[in-house]
């Protein structure tokens, strides 16, 4: 089966990006691929027509949109050959289930993404997992906001984590999430399906949230909310340029700057709350 590949370059990534990930996983597109300019989008031939997209082309956050026939071949074999381990230094290596093997770092964790195309591990998941590694998560009561793969909360339950809370917004994220804990016979995460709203009644020690500028933005009320005094926020998903932005937000509902770690651009920075 020949799939198609939709590449859109954004003048303006956020919140864009994100709102067409949701508007054309409703019309059938089935893995996305994030760029630094935009999203890389694919469904199988036969589903797509050109109307299905005809009303992106008037966009002005859109400055480029292209598609082209990508051959049947055998995908799975392909994605394996391409979708190496990844190493978060001497520490962890992040591996899916035909990597087959030892591995020189202290933990394995098995990811099993639920996406076709040239899925990896992202700098800012990298970065989150090494931080995690400097803190101590024994005993924490921790939220993983928005968990994707699951991969940090896994990550946290296996650094001692006593109870670990992994909501997202997405179905295939909510399925794969609780697969992959499934996959490292996780005991304390619990995956959600939902938004902000799932936080209200619950409290914890340490929150990381991996999403983008916009989405923290308009999250830190709640995080300030949920998390307990002297508490440790984690954020990530954005450039170190946007730093500047997100920590002024985040002061006003009495997080302190603690420190910025980056990769390739990208950005952790941690915060503490005072209340």
């Amino acid at each position: 089966m020949n799939y198609i590949e939709l590449s859109i370059t954004f003048n303006e990534i956020e919140p864009w990006r994100d709102i067409m990930v949701s508007n054309l996983a409703e019309k059938g597109f089935e893995s996305f691929v994030e760029t630094k300019s935009g999203l890389q989008s694919y469904i199988p031939e036969n589903d797509f027509n050109a109307e299905l997209i005809s009303e992106y082309n008037s966009l002005d956050a859109i400055a480029e949109m292209t598609v082209k026939t990508i051959q049947d071949e055998n995908w799975n074999a392909e994605w394996e050959k391409n979708f190496d381990p990844v190493f978060v230094e001497d520490k962890l290596a992040i591996v899916a289930p035909f990597h087959k093997g030892e591995f020189s770092q202290e933990m394995v964790i098995t990811i099993q993404p639920q996406m076709s195309f040239g899925t990896g591990h992202h700098q800012t998941t990298w970065l989150a997992s090494k931080r995690l590694f400097d803190l101590d998560v024994k005993g924490k009561r921790v939220l993983d906001m928005g968990t994707g793969t699951g991969i940090l909360a896994v990550l946290a339950e296996k650094l001692g984590g006593s109870k670990i809370y992994a909501p997202d917004i997405d179905e295939w994220s909510y399925r794969n999430a609780q697969e992959n804990c499934a996959l490292n016979s996780c005991e304390n995460v619990t995956i959600g399906h939902g938004d902000h709203t799932l936080l209200k009644g619950r409290t914890f020690d340490l929150i990381i949230a991996n999403i983008n500028k916009n989405i923290l933005i308009s999250h830190f009320e709640h995080y300030a909310a949920a998390l307990i005094n002297d508490g440790i926020l984690l954020i990530s998903g954005f450039f170190e340029t946007d730093k500047t932005d997100l920590v002024a937000h985040a002061e006003k509902f009495g997080f302190v700057f603690e420190r910025i770690d980056t990769k390739d651009e990208w950005a952790l920075v941690q915060l503490r709350l005072k209340k």
